[in-house]
């Protein structure tokens, strides 16, 4: 990490010195995420298809475009919940603050266990990715459901997932209650204060599945086969390269907001025109429309909750604001302006000029040696191609007309000389 000062980047091998995992972070990477980014990390991982095998660990972040940004990664030889601890203890090492951070990831594979153990002391929230609770809940689902009322169900699921309100929640799971009481009861055993908008205490910026890391494995697919050395350096080339470009692009950016988060404000205000507000009390009001809301502009608070679960100011919220002759960018949060985007992709992963170089500390060289992990079996019987024994010729045709070989009678063209 000479020429990326600040970076981290760890290793681990097994007793007999086979290559066991490795954790990168660069320094651009935790920079731009804890000056610029929202406290917000997905996690995810890949099953890696080069001859080793393994798995391709990762912590991306959402930046102020809702573009994915890369803070971390680890090849390791297999996921597992030992190596997911490790993971995550090394993510904690590498970031100078963690407090109030959230995650959001799948609850399986121990993550449940080893984010609320390792950041026990840093108020750290844990959001369950839905895409893979929602998954969990088709495969537990017992009973002969057909594929429109699995849908139904899972719809009325998603519905009480992304509901505001406590009120809102239960009206979904009571629709799922009524087609199956066990369904409606693995749904109120799962925990939704770590899914369920109405109970959630982080903030996830409206982000309930951790696709950002989908994203992430998409976009450095082609370096899934390469050997670890090579696809770790072809990770650091592609991060290199994104942060330089989405820093030029951000140059030619001239409003307060980027370009994704001014089109939603935009979209937000056109619906203004049909709500009416009332003065309640203080910076308090009362908003009419479809629905009766109230805002709290001192606290950056709706009572539709649109405005806490996103960080921009909901449609009530802008017409209050714009009859106090206030301007709604004033209320969006810091991490949507072009300033905090410019912020994030200010530092530069800088080039190395010899990946296979020694690693030296001080003026003595130390040689470390990993042997790759050995190789595992893929599932499933292999495939086998036969083969005949080279010592074997190709059998020969033989004429009984003329005797010859490479032919038979019917085609034989030989002419006998008769007696």
């Amino acid at each position: 990490m000479e020429t990326n000062p600040g970076s981290l980047a760890t290793f681990a091998t097994k007793e007999d010195s086979s290559f066991h995992r490795l954790f990168v972070s660069f320094h651009a990477s935790l920079y731009g995420f804890e000056h610029g980014c929202r406290p917000l990390l997905f996690l995810d991982s890949i099953f890696l298809k080069s001859k080793y095998q393994g798995s391709l660990l990762a912590a991306t972040a959402a930046d102020g475009d809702d573009g994915f940004f890369p803070v971390a990664f680890a090849v390791v030889d297999t996921e597992s919940d030992e190596n997911w601890r490790w993971f995550l203890q090394q993510l904690k090492t590498a970031l100078s603050n963690c407090h109030g951070l959230t995650f959001v990831a799948d609850r399986e594979k121990g993550l449940r266990e080893s984010i609320a153990g390792i950041f026990q002391n840093e108020d750290v929230h844990h959001g369950f990715c839905l895409r893979y609770l929602s998954e969990q809940f088709l495969r537990d689902l017992k009973g002969k459901f057909s594929h429109e009322v699995k849908r139904l169900m899972v719809e009325d699921f998603f519905s009480a997932a992304h509901a505001p309100t406590p009120e809102g929640f239960h009206r979904s799971v009571e629709s799922i209650k009524n087609i199956s009481v066990q369904a409606h009861n693995w749904i109120m055993q799962s925990e939704p204060v770590h899914w369920a908008n109405a109970f959630f205490q982080g903030a996830r910026y409206n982000h309930m599945t951790s696709n950002f890391g989908e994203l992430f494995y998409n976009w450095v697919r082609d370096a899934h086969e390469l050997p670890i050395t090579q696809m770790v350096d072809a990770i650091r080339n592609k991060i290199m390269e994104l942060i330089y470009s989405r820093r030029s692009e951000s140059i030619d950016w001239l409003r307060r907001l980027t370009p994704s988060m001014e089109d939603r404000l935009e979209k937000e205000s056109a619906k203004v025109s049909t709500l009416q507000v009332l003065i309640s009390a203080g910076n308090r009001f009362e908003v009419r429309g479809e629905t009766v809301e109230v805002v709290d502009v001192d606290n950056c608070d709706c009572s539709c909750k649109g405005w806490q679960l996103t960080g921009l100011p909901c449609s009530h919220a802008i017409a209050v604001i714009g009859c106090l002759g206030r301007d709604p960018h004033d209320y969006c949060s810091r991490y949507f302006t072009t300033e905090s985007y410019r912020t994030t992709y200010s530092q530069s992963v800088h080039p190395i000029s010899n990946v296979n170089g020694s690693l030296q500390k001080g003026t003595s060289q130390l040689a470390v040696t990993v042997t790759p992990p050995p190789t595992r079996r893929p599932p499933g019987r292999p495939t086998t191609k036969k083969t005949g024994s080279q010592d074997v010729g190709k059998r020969q045709f033989l004429c009984s007309r003329c005797k010859g070989t490479g032919h038979n009678k019917s085609n034989c063209k030989e002419l006998l000389l008769e007696c």
